[in-house]
């Protein structure tokens, strides 16, 4: 175990850092694994004394595993933050991760859907069924907000501003946000609001959630997925499609409509800009007229 500065670390991270309980174990168990290399390798087990040859050299123990760049990067991230709390403390006079490097990450491109596409699947729901005002507002909504599933499933009638045309929307780590809606989500959430959702029998402690199940309760994460799965596979498109694609096409289509880059890192609730900027690659062309209308040298 880390010993005598994992309640301090610990305490660091949520009053300071204000991270969620899920994301300190995760600090925490990245820093454990520097005492099991020391343990494993016959090292002093001091982290206080820890160099940055030691920290190669765990890093290299790490590769031994098939450990991803991804993940070794986060975990090279743990153990930064160790170290800065370390320093903050004054429990040593120097930080040895700072010239230590982190993997290089290939950034995989986000699939997306291209406007005729998501027209195609709102096509193929069935409006007939009373689910079909639902479906069709679900895929509306998450195109229009850019929601992550876990956020559709949690929106809240209460947390809908029609005359505004906002949502207050709550996201990772309790934390919230406000997201503009447009005019056509808000229709369709209101024809399933008034024609199918008022004839349901709503489970107690459910009567502020927006999307209902056919037994009146909270709809899963998973039942959203297979929505949408099934609508891709009526729609005929051959594309790895989840419901978090809809986030990544609303990014994607603000940024090749010349949105700013921070306005969108708002509306997804992205810590950093470095997350945002992934969409910044489908619009090259527009990006580039930008630079050539816009920058002072390059004006004539």
């Amino acid at each position: 175990m880390i010993g005598g500065y994992t309640k301090g670390f610990k305490a660091y991270l949520k009053l300071e850092r204000s991270l969620s309980n899920n994301s300190i174990n995760a600090y925490l168990s990245d820093v454990e694994k520097i005492y099991q290399y020391l343990e494993i390798a016959g090292k002093s087990g001091d982290v206080l004394k820890m160099d940055l040859k030691t920290l190669r050299e765990f890093l290299k123990w790490l590769n031994e595993f098939s450990i991803t760049s991804t993940t070794q990067a986060r975990i090279i991230s743990g153990i930064k933050s160790f170290y800065k709390y370390l320093l903050l403390e004054d429990l040593i006079k120097s930080d040895p991760t700072e010239l230590l490097e982190s993997p290089k990450i290939g950034r995989k491109l986000p699939v997306t859907l291209a406007l005729t596409e998501i027209d195609q699947m709102i096509a193929c729901i069935n409006l007939s069924l009373a689910s079909g005002a639902r479906d069709k507002a679900i895929i509306e909504t998450l195109y229009s907000c850019g929601l992550r599933v876990s956020e559709l499933t949690e929106l809240r009638l209460s947390n809908i501003f029609v005359d505004e045309q906002f949502v207050r929307v709550i996201g990772k780590g309790n934390k919230e946000r406000l997201v503009p809606i447009g005019s056509s989500a808000l229709k369709y959430i209101s024809i399933y609001v008034n024609e199918v959702r008022n004839h349901l029998t709503i489970k107690k402690g459910d009567e502020d959630i927006v999307f209902l199940n056919a037994r009146g309760g909270k709809m899963s994460r998973v039942w959203v997925f297979n929505i949408v799965k099934d609508l891709v596979e009526k729609a005929g498109i051959d594309k790895n499609v989840s419901p978090h694609t809809f986030r990544h096409s609303f990014a994607t289509h603000l940024v090749e409509g010349g949105a700013d880059l921070r306005a969108v890192q708002e509306m997804l609730g992205h810590e950093s800009i470095t997350t945002t900027e992934i969409y910044t690659h489908l619009d090259r062309e527009y990006l580039r007229e930008t630079i050539l209308s816009f920058h002072p040298r390059t004006r004539k």
